[in-house]
C-alpha cells in the first residue's frame, strides 16, 4: 500500500471512542503462529478439553507439554507495528477499548493499559489455580515441569495450569461484562486480524454496530462478517501494512 487508506483515516479522525477487536493474525509478525488460518495450529493439533484436563492425571500432562512445546516462543515474543498503532490511539485519547482473543500479552507489552485491555481468552503470561484462583509466575512451573514432567499444583493442593481460557471451559463473566460495555460505548469498532468466527467474541463489534457504532475490518484473508449488512468498511491485507500508517496519519493532523 503506497499510502494510509483514506476512508479509514476518515473513519479514525472522526472517532472519539475506538473499540479494537483483535484475533490470532495481528501477532503472526511477532512470530505467534496463527490459530484458524489455513496452516494453523487448529488444523494440526487436538486441544485437551478443560472436563479432561480437570479429571485426567493423563490430560493434565498432556496440556502441559503442549504449552511447553510453545511456551518459549510467547515469552520472548515482542509486539509488533500494529500493537504499536493500537497503544498510540490510548495515547491520542481516541482508544475506548481493545478486546482481544489473543493469549500472547503484546498488547499489554505494547503499551496498552491494563485497564482499556479485555484478554477474553486469558493470557499465557501468568498460570492460575482452578481451585483458590491465586497466579502465579508461569516461567518457574515450565522449567520444573520439563524436568520432571509432573503438573504443577497449587499449595492449597488445586491444578495450576496457564491463565488461558481452554476449551469447554467458560469465558470470564467480569471479562464479558467488560468488553460488553465497551462495544455499547464505543463509536467506532475495528476488528483486525479475526476471522470472527468463535462465539461468542465475534459477537462484540455486532454488538458495537447495534448501538450506532461504524464497523471496520481488516484482515488477510475471508471473515464471517464480510457480508454483513453494517459493514462500514473492509480492507483486504496485512493490517501491519494498513494499520499503522492510517494511525500515523491521524496522529499527524
Amino acid at each position: 500500500m503506497s499510502g494510509p487508506d483514506p476512508k479509514l483515516v476518515e473513519l479514525l479522525l472522526a472517532a472519539e471512542r475506538v473499540l479494537v477487536f483483535t484475533g490470532a493474525g495481528i501477532s503472526t509478525g511477532s512470530g505467534i503462529p496463527d490459530y484458524r488460518g489455513p496452516s494453523g495450529v487448529w488444523q494440526t493439533r487436538q486441544p485437551v478439553y478443560y472436563h479432561d484436563f480437570m479429571t485426567s492425571e493423563a490430560a493434565r500432562v498432556e496440556y502441559w507439554e503442549d504449552k511447553l512445546e510453545g511456551w518459549v516462543g510467547f515469552r520472548d515474543a515482542k509486539p509488533n507495528a500494529t500493537h504499536e498503532a493500537i497503544a498510540r490511539l490510548e495515547d491520542l485519547g481516541r482508544l475506548c477499548c481493545v478486546v482481544t482473543q489473543n493469549i500472547d500479552g503484546l498488547h499489554e507489552k505494547a503499551g496498552t493499559s491494563r485497564e482499556k485491555l479485555v484478554e477474553l481468552h486469558g493470557t499465557n503470561s501468568a498460570a492460575e489455580c482452578q481451585t483458590c484462583g491465586q497466579r502465579f509466575d508461569p516461567e518457574p512451573l515450565f522449567a520444573q515441569f520439563a524436568i520432571d514432567s509432573k503438573p504443577p499444583l497449587c499449595g492449597c493442593g488445586g491444578f495450576l495450569k496457564p491463565a488461558t481460557i481452554s476449551f469447554g471451559q467458560s469465558l470470564r463473566a467480569e471479562d464479558i461484562a467488560r468488553a460488553t460495555a465497551a462495544a455499547r460505548a464505543c463509536d467506532l469498532v475495528i476488528a483486525l486480524g479475526s476471522t470472527l468466527s468463535v462465539s461468542p467474541a465475534c459477537d462484540i463489534p455486532l454488538l458495537a454496530v447495534e448501538s450506532g457504532a461504524s464497523y471496520v475490518i481488516i484482515n488477510r484473508g475471508e471473515t464471517a462478517h464480510d457480508h454483513h449488512p453494517c459493514v462500514t468498511l473492509r480492507l483486504e491485507g496485512d493490517v501491519g501494512e494498513i494499520l499503522p500508517p492510517a494511525v500515523e496519519a491521524v496522529r499527524a493532523r
